[in-house]
Formats: C-alpha cells, sequence, structure tokens
C-alpha cells in the first residue's frame, strides 16, 4: 500500500509538472497575425528575420554576406579585456556599428567596413526596434543557419547600446604568433578549446583582404556547407598559396585555389590545441554543440544575461548536411601520409580519398 501511494504520488507531481511547463511554455500571439512567440518581446524580430532572408541573405542563401555577417559577430563581440577592467570595453554590444569611424580604423578590422555599413544601412529600416548590438548577433545568427549542417544558435534580446568604442588591439589578426592569439581570448573569456571551436566558422568562411591577388578564395574546398573538411584540409602539408605571392597573415595551403590562414595553420599544430582540432575530423556532432555553445558564449561577452530575453525560436532550422558532405575524405590525389600529425596522444583518423578529380577549388 504504501508503494502504492508513492507511486500515486509521483505520478501527480509529473502531472502538476507537465502542466507548470506547458504554462510556461504557452504562446502569444504576435501582432502580424502569422506568428507566435513564448515572450511577446520577440515578436518584433520576426519581421525582421523574415526580411533578412529575404533581402540581405539572397533568399536564405549560405554566400558571402553569411560570411561576413559571421565574421561581424567576432569582431564586435572580441573587443572586450577582463584585464582593463571598465576601460575595456563593453564585448557584444555593437560598438563596431556605433563607433564605426573609430573602430574601422583599428588594423585588425580591415574588410569588415563593407558589412558594418550594409548591416547599419540594413537597420536603419527598422527604426530602432533592436540595438546595433542586438542586430549584429541576430544576423549572425540568421545567416549560419543558411549553411547545411550548421547549428541552430541561441539568441538572447535586449543588448544596451554602446556607450564607447572598443579598445584597438583587441581584435586577433591571422599573423599573431599562437601565444598572443590564446592570451587575447583568454583575457576575454575564452580558453583554447574555445578558440578552436569557433574556428568552425572557417568552414564555410573565405578570404578578403589578406591576399588581394586572390580575393574571396573560400577556407576549405566546400564552403556553401557546414562540414568538418576544413580541419582536414589546413591539417594537410602545405604547397601553395592561391594567388601570386604570399602574403602576412598566410600560409601555403594544399589545395590549389584554397586560402590558409597563418593563424589557422599554427593552432591546427601546436601543442595547446591540435588535439582539440583533430576531434573535429569527421566529428560533425561533436563540432556542431562545440560551436553553438563558443558562439553562444561570445554573443554575451560583457553582458548582464540577466536582463536579456531568449528569443532563439526566431532563428531558422538550419538544413542536414548533404549526403555527400556526412563523412569528411581526403582531396584527390591525398593521402594519410599528406598529414602533418600534430596530436601526440592519438593518430589522425583514418579517411578515405575522394575519387573525383583534382580540380582547383571555386572561389566565392
Amino acid at each position: 500500500m504504501l508503494l502504492k501511494n508513492l507511486k500515486l504520488q509521483v505520478a501527480l507531481v509529473a502531472i502538476s509538472v507537465g502542466r507548470t511547463s506547458a504554462a510556461l511554455t504557452r504562446r502569444i500571439p504576435c501582432p502580424d497575425g502569422v506568428h507566435t512567440a513564448t515572450n511577446a518581446a520577440c515578436c518584433v524580430l520576426f519581421p525582421i528575420v523574415d526580411s533578412l532572408q529575404e533581402n540581405f541573405f539572397e533568399g536564405g542563401q549560405c554566400g558571402e554576406e553569411v560570411h561576413e555577417s559571421v565574421r561581424l559577430t567576432f569582431h564586435d563581440a572580441i573587443g572586450f579585456s577582463l584585464s582593463e577592467g571598465p576601460s575595456g570595453g563593453g564585448g557584444a554590444d555593437g560598438s563596431i556599428m556605433i563607433f564605426e569611424d573609430i573602430e574601422m580604423q583599428y588594423p585588425a578590422n580591415g574588410g569588415v567596413d563593407d558589412i558594418v555599413r550594409a548591416q547599419a544601412q540594413f537597420l536603419s529600416q527598422f527604426g530602432g526596434v533592436i540595438s546595433p548590438g542586438d542586430f549584429i548577433q541576430l544576423a549572425g545568427a540568421v545567416g549560419i543557419s543558411n549553411c547545411p549542417g550548421a547549428p541552430r544558435l541561441q539568441f538572447l534580446l535586449g543588448r544596451p547600446n554602446a556607450t564607447a568604442p572598443a579598445p584597438d588591439n583587441t581584435v586577433p589578426a591571422p599573423f599573431d604568433s599562437t601565444d598572443a592569439i590564446l592570451a587575447r581570448f583568454a583575457d576575454a573569456g575564452f580558453n583554447s578549446d574555445e578558440v578552436v571551436a569557433l574556428l568552425a566558422s572557417h568552414s564555410i568562411a573565405a578570404a578578403k583582404d589578406i591576399d588581394p591577388s586572390a580575393p574571396g578564395a573560400p577556407f576549405d574546398s566546400t564552403p556553401g556547407v557546414f562540414d568538418t573538411q576544413f580541419f582536414v584540409e589546413v591539417q594537410l602539408r602545405g604547397v601553395q598559396v592561391p594567388g601570386t605571392t604570399i602574403y602576412r597573415g598566410e600560409a601555403e595551403s594544399a589545395l590549389q585555389g584554397e586560402i590558409r590562414l597563418q593563424s589557422d595553420a599554427e593552432l591546427a599544430r601546436d601543442a595547446r590545441t591540435a588535439c582539440t582540432w583533430q576531434s573535429y575530423v569527421n566529428n560533425q556532432g561533436k563540432m556542431m554543440k562545440d560551436f553553438a555553445d563558443a558562439m553562444a558564449k561570445l554573443a554575451v561577452v560583457g553582458q548582464d544575461t540577466s536582463n536579456l530575453i531568449d528569443c532563439s525560436e526566431v532563428i531558422p532550422e538550419p538544413k542536414p548536411l548533404p549526403a555527400a558532405n556526412c563523412h569528411s575524405s581526403f582531396p584527390p590525389g591525398f593521402t594519410n601520409a599528406d598529414v602533418e600529425q600534430a596530436c601526440a596522444s592519438t593518430p589522425f583518423p583514418y579517411l578515405p580519398t575522394d575519387p573525383g578529380p583534382s580540380t582547383p577549388v571555386a572561389l566565392v
């Protein structure tokens, strides 16, 4: 009888919790008559997201605007220094847009001026509905949702406007040493594993100003999908550059038409980061989870999250990877013998070689 009563009490508690959960997730109709939201404050975002997809991301494409928008989330948020205290910048606060005339003069922000201005012009259509800091992170999360294989990123609403520009020298440069890069990230609150996780964004990225003789050169051979191929190809022995000569911040890459950043090459081979780098090879699930976690942290650098509202529901659900991209492979002509093994504790995973024709990587 005692056991029966105990089971009954547990069942009643479960029912009560279920009812409470249902009440907490009750959806509110938005004024547009189309959408609903768990928090009324999120309703203002739906028309912005719809317009972003249709007008800014060219109908939901994983193209240059996405690459640049994701890059901008980083350039804005990393403007923060724990060691400098109140004068160390506000992190993900939109300062790069609000104080564009100052921050665009910083050398490490070279090449982001076009996307800052394009986003500022787009945001002006919505009459101050959300802050620049919110919009930069929203555009990055919506944009990367257009890349098959990407995780659905968190989005929190409510960042106040920046009141001062971020200090110079807070954005790492591709020619910085690994010591300098890891120290800069540590000063913003990130460990070495999180640094590597954030670099998964290079799976859908392309260079802009590093090599002026090869504008738009991608970082891996599959820049239209968020897959682990980037972590394979950077580990291959470099033999060429995509342009006419090698430039500062650039390292030799393995594939014709593909660009490799010096910082990526060195992080892939440094004892502090090599094993995390290698762990993403052919491990799509781990890369997605770690990237989503690191981006959630990046998006709120310098912010009091207790004052922010979770509006992640407005972010579109990304498409899954095409079957052809679900498993990493060596590009045609490459094998394990071409890998510059850097993780001492485990061997580089065995991968098949792509049987396709060996052709240059297309510039995007």
